[in-house]
């Protein structure tokens, strides 16, 4: 039985993650904050509180893949953190690929008037926000976050060492 609700997506950085929430239904994602990266085990400890008071019922991780589509370092990043706050929250974590999400989310937050250190405060929870609007509109989501927990790669990517 599908647990329908939330899904809060992660923009994984080397300095910061960008969060974004869908609404329960799973039409819309809205931006929520940016926290700063201060480790694994400490980023785990900022989101838990989150996931909590959002009701989160399932994760959608970005994965900075290179442009032809390879795995790059920072895409091993994301998925321990990915991997990490499953673990520890028991949910479901989807991999999105989230080429381009920044240039959309920059774009994105130009076409609202924003100054440049507004755009720089936000860029990352809205480039999460695009991500996770992409998912949704993918149709990924629409089997996502079941009862029992798990990852989902998206086809276009295979585990390593396959």
């Amino acid at each position: 039985m599908k647990r329908i609700g939330p899904l809060l997506a992660l923009d994984v950085g080397t300095r910061t993650i960008g969060l974004a929430a869908s609404d329960p239904t799973r039409m819309l994602a809205s931006p929520l904050l940016t926290i700063s990266r201060t480790g694994l085990r400490g980023d785990v400890e900022k989101l838990l509180p989150i996931v909590r008071e959002q009701q989160i019922v399932g994760l959608v991780v970005g994965l900075p893949l290179a442009l032809d589509g390879s795995m790059t370092r920072s895409v091993r990043l994301a998925r321990q953190v990915g991997e990490a706050l499953a673990a520890a929250t028991s949910l479901p974590v989807a991999y999105h690929d989230e080429r381009y999400s920044s240039v959309e989310a920059a774009r994105l937050l130009l076409e609202q008037g924003l100054g440049r250190r507004k755009r720089r405060e936000r860029i990352d929870q809205a480039a999460a926000a695009v991500i996770l609007q992409d998912f949704l509109d993918s149709g990924e989501s629409a089997g996502f976050a079941l009862e029992k927990p798990g990852a989902v790669l998206p086809a276009s990517i295979s585990e390593p060492g396959h």
